[in-house]
């Protein structure tokens, strides 16, 4: 870790002067509310030694990143079953696009566009009992964490501005690919974006991707390393929208990206590092958060090729 803190100090004040030229995702009222200044990087090994620099203990909302998570618990009810519902292909198109999925006959691409993580949330909600409870204990385990929880605010703000997810979901229906009530599942959908963690937060809960012993604080193994693997395989191929083929161009590490600003990126076998800043590209990733992370992969020579 001490090789990396000031190659992540160096780079972070140099990204940090950088002109920034995405905007904040006003689409999403509450989201538009938080601050564009802010701008944090975290890292954690799988010795559980952690740095972090600027805004890193600052919680924000995780958005799509927490896909990843409500992917994590499906696959361990599914298996293999799973990818009978939801492809595992890059989507080459916007993530919430309807045009897809209808020449795909209502199946989606990949568990990481909107449309695949609402088939995902189907899922869930046929599993769990108590679903957004139940989701949460779960995060909170992973991450040993018991204060980890929901944004109320942006949950809201989500499901009155959410008029496309609404239509995805409802589209899907059509085509039987979702098995519940579709407002159930749009509910539980907008909670899992509300999802609020740090930089330093998130760099521990996704050990579990990075680390092949790891367990939770309560002895539990959360995926094989066939399965995550597999996890790891799909967040390299399309953990970042329509620019994931750049993003392993560029840091060649799987990750994920959410429209609050977060990137999560992992090392297999070495660490997780998580950076933040609220300014989007037009692809929806953070501006800032890409460039730092090519600059950083650069620098240590660590990516996964």
């Amino acid at each position: 870790m001490e090789n990396y803190k000031k190659i992540i100090e160096d780079i972070y004040f140099e990204v940090k002067n950088v002109n920034d030229i995405g905007k904040v995702a006003n689409y999403i009222p509450e989201l538009a509310t938080v601050s564009s200044d802010n701008f944090g990087v975290n890292m954690t090994s799988i010795k559980k030694e952690s740095f972090g620099v600027g805004n890193f203990d600052k919680k924000f909302s995780i958005q799509s990143i927490s896909k990843v998570l409500s992917l994590t618990l499906a696959y361990r009810f599914e298996g293999a079953k799973l990818w009978n519902r939801v492809d595992v292909e890059p989507s080459g198109n916007p993530f919430n696009s309807l045009l897809q999925l209808e020449a795909d006959l209502g199946k989606p691409r990949n568990p990481f566009i909107n449309a695949g993580a609402l088939v995902i949330c189907d899922i869930l909600i046929s599993h769990l009992k108590n679903p957004k409870e139940d989701f949460l204990a779960f995060c909170r385990e992973l991450s040993n964490n018991p204060t980890l929880s929901y944004n109320e605010k942006v949950a809201q703000s989500e499901k009155i501005s959410g008029f496309r997810n609404i239509a995805l979901c409802n589209f899907i229906k059509s085509f039987g690919n979702i098995k519940n009530n579709v407002e159930t599942v749009l509910d539980f959908y907008f909670y899992t974006c509300s999802l609020e963690m740090s930089c330093k937060e998130l760099s521990e809960i996704f050990l579990f991707l990075a680390d092949d012993n790891f367990t939770t604080h309560k002895g539990n193994k959360v995926l094989t390393m066939s399965r995550a693997k597999r996890v790891n395989a799909i967040l390299l191929t399309c953990g970042f929208y329509d620019e994931s083929g750049e993003f392993a161009f560029r840091v060649g590490l799987p990750g994920k990206s959410g429209v609050g600003g977060g990137i999560v990126a992992i090392h297999p076998d070495k660490y997780c590092i998580v950076v933040w800043s609220p300014k989007l590209n037009k692809k929806g990733n953070s501006y800032k958060g890409m460039l730092f992370l090519e600059k950083f992969t650069t620098k240590t020579a660590s990516s996964i090729f």
